[in-house]
């Protein structure tokens, strides 16, 4: 399919979907059961839209919960290291990151040619259990998949049930907003997708800037509440709901951040060793 068709097409049926009005209101950690999502053409129910993400280190142990999370007995797990601009040594460290485990993994890059990228990112991505994003920078990142289209692509594979995830930029791409080093200087704000609703700050633990800045952002209303992750840390979430919170080493923590009668707060969110 010529790009052009696709995403002509793809816009008139994701319509309804970007109004909003499937999109069940942002709630903090441990909300109710959402209703279940129905296709407003045929009624018939939703796919489950699944996300999984950590502040940092999204290795082994979180691609084996992404693939249990898939259904699926040798799911196929793609990685889209775009953030990372398609660097080699990203791709090499997500194949040893699926090498233990029983996975078809695949890359796919975005700095790519026609003659001999054949296939539609539709055709790429849709056939993938789950999708995987690298770390790197944000705002190129985003600024790359809304050029290509793939920012399309991917909110058609959250509503199909492909599970989606990633660490750094790969968790912050899912969300409204989020802190980011993509720019020159200093930490500063990145919108992103906003599959995912209010905002998120990775590397919680390890850089020393994030906490500070995030609670200052959400303090004076710049960003909205959201939820921190240390790096080892992180969320699986079905549609807008917390349904896991899980980390692969003791001491990593996960904290929803809001503001309460005019102060910034941080309520940990324990998670589960994987």
């Amino acid at each position: 399919m010529k790009r052009r068709d696709f995403v002509s097409t793809s816009f008139g049926a994701a319509g309804a979907i970007a109004s909003g009005a499937l999109i069940p209101s942002f709630s903090p950690a441990h909300a109710a059961e959402p209703l279940p999502m129905t296709d407003i053409a045929s009624n018939a129910p939703r796919a489950t839209r699944k996300i999984l993400i950590a502040g940092g280190g999204f290795r082994t142990k979180f691609i084996g919960y992404m693939a249990q999370l898939t259904g699926k007995s040798r799911p196929r797990i793609c990685f889209l290291p775009t953030a990372s601009a398609d660097a080699p040594e990203t791709s090499i460290g997500f194949f040893q990151a699926c090498a233990p485990l029983n996975v078809e993994p695949f890359v796919q890059n975005v700095f790519i040619e026609s003659l001999s990228q054949t296939q539609g990112w539709d055709e790429v991505l849709l056939s993938a259990d789950a999708i995987v994003c690298s770390g790197g920078n944000t705002l190129n990142q985003q600024a790359i998949w809304k050029a290509q289209g793939i920012d399309v692509v991917l909110r058609e594979a959250w509503d199909r049930g492909i599970v989606l995830g990633g660490a750094s930029a790969g968790s912050l791409c899912w969300f409204e907003e989020g802190t980011t080093d993509s720019r020159p200087k200093a930490l500063s704000i990145v919108k992103c997708l906003g599959f995912l609703k209010g905002s998120h700050s990775p590397h919680y633990d390890a850089e020393a800037g994030r906490r500070p800045l995030y609670h200052k952002l959400i303090g004076s209303g710049e960003m909205k509440p959201g939820y921190a992750c240390d790096n080892d840390a992180g969320i699986y979430f079905e549609d807008n709901a917390v349904k896991r919170v899980v980390h692969t080493r003791a001491d990593a923590k996960v904290y929803y951040v809001s503001v309460e009668n005019g102060k910034v707060t941080e309520k940990v969110m324990q998670p589960e060793m994987l």
